[in-house]
C-alpha cells in the first residue's frame, strides 16, 4: 500500500518568476504566459489564478479569494496543486 501524496504547501507567497510575464491576448481571447523563448497558452481560469499571485498573498489566501469568487468550484485542491506545479516548473517562485 502506498501513502497518499502530501497536500501542496500553502504557506509560500506565489509570484511570477523573473522573466515570466502574464498577458491577455485579445486576438485569441486567452491568457498567455510569456517565458524566455517560450509562450504558454493558459486554459480556463489559469490567468485569473495567476493574477492573484502578487507575492503578497500566500497560496492559502489565493485559494480563499478564489473560493469567494467561485463558491461552487473545487478550487481548494485544484488551485493549490496548479500553483505548486508551476512552482516546480520554475514559472512561480
Amino acid at each position: 500500500m502506498t501513502a497518499a501524496p502530501a497536500p501542496p504547501a500553502t504557506t509560500w507567497r506565489a509570484v511570477l518568476a523573473r522573466g515570466v510575464v502574464l498577458r491577455h491576448d485579445r486576438v485569441r481571447g486567452a491568457d498567455l504566459l510569456l517565458l524566455p523563448e517560450r509562450v504558454v497558452l493558459l486554459d480556463g481560469s489559469a490567468g485569473e489564478v495567476l493574477r492573484l499571485c502578487d507575492g503578497v498573498r500566500d497560496v492559502a489566501a489565493v485559494v480563499a479569494e478564489l473560493t469567494v469568487r467561485h463558491p461552487a468550484a473545487p478550487v481548494a485542491a485544484e488551485a493549490a496543486a496548479f500553483l505548486e506545479r508551476l512552482r516546480e516548473e520554475g514559472w512561480l517562485r
